[in-house]
């Protein structure tokens, strides 16, 4: 295992890869108006997501995370695991899901080797989840979230979306069940990212202003037992059980210890969640390409990391939506 460095001396041991572009849901802030495209042949099959997650550990990719899309709209995600359980260096698996299948197949990802789960949830009013969504879907996925602390996918981590106007008067209601429930919940700012490379930043809630908000429950302390594998700053309340993260990507951005590469569903390598660019690593895949060939496009797309993204200054992705870009 040599290690990867980027041109900014940042290393790269961690892959989010997207399984699906397809989702369940239409969150108003993630599909911007695109009809989901169906599993077909455009997409990677299992054996090319582990060829590649193979070189890539083997060249210091130690995590790997599964998203989408809804990743668990993808069939037997479970075989996916286990072969990526079987790749020598890979010593963390888990999965970004909107949660509303989760308790269907939480026991049998767990017994696949899957680690954790990350659970994507913006409001607890069943008719505000709705409009959010799209779905009136909120007691599956809160069902999805104790099948999965129930069989030990833990920590379960609740991620919301922090919308002005929309959802921001629930920050207490969240934070509060760290407290009350041992939840693990991260505060997360809205990006404004749309196939047009535009979006409504006045919704942005600050991460700061969160924290405000929710000092009123008591004293947030510093946690330095979370896993830094992730952009969050963490807390907990004094005598808490769960812990609370902030996602500040606008207001405080976390690229200069930022760790990660994308795979998207198509077989696209991106450096940056926020930027367009991509190195196909599908076309070498398809064509019988060798190892070297795989290495040097990983080596490529690390290469073009750029030092920071650039949504302050209103640049940002345009050629693709959030979940086809894998979140």
């Amino acid at each position: 295992m040599t290690g990867i460095v980027d041109s900014w001396q940042r290393q790269i041991n961690y892959l989010r890869i997207s399984v699906t572009d397809r989702c369940n849901f239409n969150c108003i802030y993630c599909t911007d108006g695109l009809a989901p495209s169906a599993i077909n042949s455009d997409n990677l099959c299992y054996e090319e997501i582990a060829r590649v997650v193979g070189v890539a550990a083997d060249m210091g990719i130690t995590k790997v995370r599964l998203t989408g899309g809804e990743p668990l709209l993808r069939p037997d995600l479970s075989r996916l695991v286990g072969m990526l359980a079987q790749v020598k260096g890979i010593d963390d698996i888990s999965l970004t899901t909107n949660g509303m299948l989760l308790s269907r197949y939480a026991t049998e990802l767990k017994r696949a080797g899957l680690k954790r789960v990350n659970v994507s949830l913006d409001t607890l009013q069943a008719e505000r989840f709705g409009r959010i969504t799209g779905h009136d879907r909120l007691k599956e996925v809160l069902d999805g979230i104790e099948a999965a602390r129930r069989i030990g996918l833990n920590p379960v981590k609740i991620n919301m979306v922090v919308l002005k106007g929309i959802n921001d008067d629930e920050v207490i209601d969240f934070a509060r069940l760290t407290i009350a429930q041992g939840w693990h919940v991260r505060f997360i700012e809205y990006m404004p990212v749309g196939v047009r490379g535009e979006g409504d930043d006045s919704v942005v809630v600050s991460a700061a202003q969160i924290f405000e908000s929710i000092s009123v429950l008591g004293t947030l302390e510093p946690d330095e037992g979370e896993d830094g594998n992730g952009p969050a700053r963490y807390y907990r309340f004094t005598g808490a059980e769960g812990t609370i993260g902030f996602i500040s990507a606008m207001t405080e951005h976390f690229c200069r210890t930022c760790n990660r590469l994308r795979l998207t569903a198509d077989g696209q390598l991106r450096p940056c969640l926020l930027d367009d660019d991509e190195v196909d690593i599908k076309t070498v895949l398809r064509n019988g390409g060798g190892l070297k060939e795989l290495e040097g496009l990983i080596r490529r797309a690390v290469a073009i990391k750029q030092e920071q993204h650039h949504l302050a200054e209103g640049i940002g992705p345009g050629k693709r939506s959030m979940r086809q870009i894998g979140g």
